[in-house]
């Protein structure tokens, strides 16, 4: 047992078991839904066919629609046989949107592969046309045809086949098919990866080896977390500890990876006290674990902790993506309740409104969460393979399709890195918690509406007046930097909002670099009047480096003088028997 390798550390016990009912009828429904998943891609069946059959039935019954839609695509047929015949020039029909890297190659630009890109664009575009705009298809409805068909396209892309990739025929011809034997020689790596069910990426950057190694101990564990005090890089620090909360769909390192790209050091080396929540990773036993419980034996036991380790300060609170929503509902009840214990508080990458969260609400509706449910039900987990298989969704080309290219057709590695290493180090979710997770928040929206109970009352974020410090990143997938921008609406406090380039990981892992995207940012005072946020990306002030600089700053100026770093470990604990950062947490898989 963890108390009896661990010494003075005090031990919450386990949560409370629900019982599970006994075998019900539907339970062989759930039977059927759980071994229909693997092959429909954890994707409801009949949510489907319910949006197909929305938007199919609406497009019968428009028949001028659909005229216009057939002239349409003889007209592109017409222009595509054109520009066969009479050449023009390079994407005079259609050209890829900007962020669509598929055919940005020189190669392209020559017939007939500029010819193929282009007609298969037009396709892209008319089916686009097609299932969108459709008068009287719900809104969710339309959005899952739409995304379910351009991922069935996306398959079929030229770029995606020897033949029709100019770029891959020319290192054919140059390396006179050695790619080709490359390409076949990685996918048998991957398949027997695959198999044996380990990741060639975490040999290359071992946990508490190459990440995840600032200096530090863990002070606090419980069935649930353990708790990292990272030690002082400075004689003196501030007075006010920073708490972070990670999200516990991946593990917390992710803001402490190789020393260069290190949040947590990063903090340390400014004279910060860092203390980080390592969730564990949850098993088939775990299932009956809780939301709540998360909050109670995650972020409040922490925030005990830390306040026991540095008394009578305030605590800088910060959390990301899941572990920032998990923290704005304990921050919510806290203040409800008077508790003045969070000096700031920081969300990165993370959600309170979810009515526009993405393309990642396409799989949640009552079908798909039921559905997703039943297969959770057998498991007692949602598997750590089916949810990085959805963010692969939102991503295709990206993580799916140009990496096969990649791989297979040019025989080329990417270099791994420590980021692609986290990333491969998946968790799982237990069954009750996710549940919950996606009926409150994403399904019903609970905690924007103020339905959302903490110890049996409701809880509103309008009864935040903490500081707080937010960030969105511009092409986040996974928290849209508008949905982050909702905070606005919710909080009744001073925001100051940070919109920073790349996505959800990258875009937080920023170091200060000559690299670095630069960032825009903006503060609304707690009695400030509203800015939306179209005309808040006009209106705030452009700064080139890292946002990690900015928020530093801020920090700073809600912290007092410097003072001697605090003990290390609650009072009576002997530092030099205390484990260890990383801890055990972080390294189960």
């Amino acid at each position: 047992m963890l108390q009896t390798q661990i010494h003075a550390l005090p031990v919450e016990p386990h949560p409370a078991q629900l019982p599970r009912k006994h075998a019900a009828p539907n339970d062989i429904d759930r039977e059927l839904h759980a071994t229909l998943a693997p092959l429909t891609g954890g994707l409801s069946p009949t949510a489907l066919s319910l949006a197909y059959a929305d938007w199919l039935a609406h497009l019968f019954w428009a028949p001028v629609r659909r005229l216009d839609l057939a002239h349409d695509a003889l007209q592109r047929a017409s222009q595509l046989a054109e520009a066969a015949v009479h050449p023009g020039p390079p994407w005079a029909l259609i050209a890829p949107q900007p962020q669509d890297r598929r055919f940005s190659g020189p190669e392209w630009l020559q017939p007939p592969f500029n010819l193929m890109a282009q007609g298969f664009l037009l396709t892209e575009e008319w089916w686009h046309d097609a299932t969108t705009g459709i008068r009287g298809v719900s809104r969710q409805n339309e959005k899952i045809v739409e995304f379910s068909i351009r991922q069935m396209l996306d398959v079929f892309a030229p770029s995606n086949f020897a033949g029709t990739n100019p770029e891959v025929i020319r290192h054919t011809l140059d390396s006179e098919g050695g790619n080709l034997a490359a390409g076949l020689r990685n996918w048998w790596e991957d398949l027997l990866q695959s198999m044996s069910h380990e990741t060639e990426l975490k040999h290359d950057f071992e946990v508490g080896r190459d990440v995840a190694v600032t200096p530090g101990k863990v002070v606090y564990s419980n069935d649930l977390i353990e708790l990292i005090q990272y030690a002082p890089a400075t004689a003196e620090v501030r007075p006010e500890p920073i708490l972070i909360v990670p999200a516990w769909i991946m593990k917390y390192y992710i803001l402490d990876l190789s020393p260069h790209n290190s949040l947590v050091k990063y903090l340390t080396d400014q004279g910060f006290t860092v203390f980080m929540i390592s969730w564990r990773n949850p098993t088939a036993k775990d299932r009956d674990i809780a939301l709540e419980d998360y909050r109670r034996l995650g972020v409040m036991a922490a925030i005990e902790t830390v306040g026991a380790i540095v008394p009578d300060r305030p605590i800088h609170a910060v959390g990301y993506c899941l572990g920032g929503t998990l923290l704005s509902i304990a921050a919510a009840a806290m203040s409800r309740d008077g508790d003045a214990r969070l000096k700031s508080i920081t969300l990165f990458a993370a959600q309170t409104d979810f009515t526009e969260a993405g393309e990642l609400t396409l799989f949640i509706n009552e079908s798909q969460v039921a559905f997703l449910e039943d297969v959770m039900w057998k498991h007692g987990v949602l598997d750590a393979k089916q949810m990085a298989g959805a963010f692969q969704m939102l991503r295709s080309n990206d993580l799916v399709w140009s990496r096969m290219v990649r791989d297979y057709l040019m025989g080329e590695r990417s270099e791994s890195n420590d980021l692609m290493a986290w990333n491969a180090d998946a968790t799982r979710m237990p069954y009750r918690m996710h549940s919950e997770y996606l009926r409150k928040l994403f399904l019903d929206d609970d905690l924007a509406e103020g339905r959302y109970t903490v110890e049996g009352k409701a809880i509103a974020l309008s009864d935040i007046h903490t500081p707080m410090f937010v960030v969105g990143t511009l092409r986040d997938h996974v928290a849209p930097w508008r949905s982050a921008f909702k905070i606005h609406l919710l909080a009744d406090a001073e925001i100051t909002f940070c919109l920073t380039g790349g996505g959800h990981n990258a875009g937080i892992v920023s170091p200060p670099s000559p690299k670095a995207r630069g960032y825009q940012v903006m503060t609304k005072e707690a009695d400030g009047p509203y800015v939306g946020p179209d005309d808040w990306i006009k209106q705030a002030p452009h700064a080139e480096g890292s946002w990690w600089t900015e928020w530093v700053q801020w920090l700073g100026a809600r912290s007092g003088e410097l003072v001697p770093p605090p003990r290390t470990g609650l009072p009576g604990a002997n530092p030099d028997e205390l484990p260890d950062a990383p801890g055990r947490y972080v390294l189960q898989a």
